[in-house]
């Protein structure tokens, strides 16, 4: 299956992700996991369930990339962080990678304003087309899924804010964009340069 709405618990999570990036650099045995997310709460969230939730997205996002990219989570500062989990979210989910692949791109070549919720909508059922085993999500997940990838596009500088969703020229971090071509991540490349 391609497409999973597993981006729903969260958007970049950028000082979280920093956190796990520094317990993956540490090589932390599981006791130190358990005890950094659940004794300790490092994340500062309401319930354990919810910091293992949160854990899991993280780490298996931080997971698809290597060391490298995890010290520029960790200690990069603003945009080099942003843009280093933005490549890993973006491996990790085709749902976000291919949504800027395909529409992001599409509507800078366009020269559009601004993306629109429509155009979300849209996307989600050409998903089908390329996934046929795609869930059939309901609305409120789907609502959520949208949130989810614009909030992301917001703190990667993609567009201005989530509630004018206007485009903004974006000119990713050079130590991420070094590390995804000395790494080979060419997806990851495409889908992340879409902006002019």
């Amino acid at each position: 299956m391609r497409y999973k709405a597993d981006i729903t618990a969260g958007a970049l999570k950028l000082p979280e992700s920093r956190l796990i990036a520094d317990l993956l650099l540490r090589q932390v045995d599981a006791e130190g996991w358990k005890d950094a997310i659940v004794t300790k709460n490092v994340l500062q969230v309401r319930n354990p369930a919810t910091a293992r939730r949160l854990t899991t997205l993280i780490r298996s996002r931080l997971e698809t990339m290597g060391p490298e990219l995890w010290k520029l989570v960790r200690d990069g500062k603003g945009t080099v962080a942003a843009h280093a989990v933005l490549a890993a979210a973006v491996k990790h989910s085709a749902l976000l990678g291919d949504f800027l692949e395909i529409v992001v791109a599409e509507q800078y070549r366009l020269f559009s304003p601004a993306l629109s919720p429509k155009l979300f909508a849209d996307y989600l059922e050409g998903c089908r087309e390329r996934d046929p085993e795609m869930p059939q999500w309901n609305e409120t997940t789907r609502r959520r899924l949208r949130s989810s990838v614009f909030q992301m596009l917001a703190q990667a500088g993609y567009i201005e804010n989530t509630r004018s969703l206007k485009l903004q020229t974006v000119h990713v971090a050079d130590q991420v964009l070094r590390y995804l071509k000395a790494n080979k991540e060419d997806y990851v490349l495409r889908c992340i340069q879409v902006a002019p």
